[in-house]
């Protein structure tokens, strides 16, 4: 079983992904290529690089070059999970790999927010209106080289709706795995 991960920022796509790791699954992670790729050129991690390097690599490489690096990880016969998986190119790409299903976690946007600022991450915005206005330019892009949330949300095969507890979350993520295997 291959499970892709989606979602907006902070909707709980690290949870999902942490419960399937506690579970045996394998982890990657479309963020860490371009992590891998910034290494290698001596450049500094943060966000602002990261998308700057992922617009870079599918523009050069193709809109699905991220999940094709991926996909040739993904057939030794084990679980696994793609996590940050942002474009629909990425989902055609991965779902061409047996196995493969998209799950989407979403959560209102002011708990998201409000879990963001809990996570302190280095970059992540500060205020609600940053917040907003970021995640407006990234959902709504309608250029194949960036990122397209909405469109990559439209794809979806189940929805995990993450407002309530990691238990919840949980018990929502087991049932959906029961009903896949």
């Amino acid at each position: 079983m291959i499970v892709g991960l989606t979602g907006k920022f902070a909707a709980g796509k690290g949870t999902v992904a942490d419960y399937l790791k506690e579970l045996g699954f394998a982890y990657h992670s479309c963020s860490d290529v371009l992590r891998e790729e910034l290494a290698a050129r001596g450049v500094p991690e943060s966000r602002e690089n990261l998308l700057a390097i992922g617009n870079e690599l599918r523009r050069d490489g193709g809109p699905d070059v991220l999940a094709r690096r991926i996909a040739a990880r993904l057939n030794d016969g084990r679980d696994h999970i793609v996590d940050s998986i942002r474009n629909p190119a990425e989902v055609e790409a991965l779902r061409e790999v047996d196995g493969f299903f998209l799950l989407g976690v979403d959560a209102d946007r002011r708990v998201r927010f409000e879990r963001l600022l809990a996570r302190g991450r280095q970059g992540d915005p500060t205020s609600f209106e940053v917040f907003a206005a970021l995640e407006d330019q990234e959902t709504h892009s309608t250029d194949p080289t960036t990122q397209r949330l909405q469109a990559t949300f439209a794809l979806v095969d189940e929805v995990v709706q993450n407002d309530t507890t990691v238990e919840g979350l949980r018990a929502a993520v087991d049932a959906i795995l029961e009903a896949r295997r």
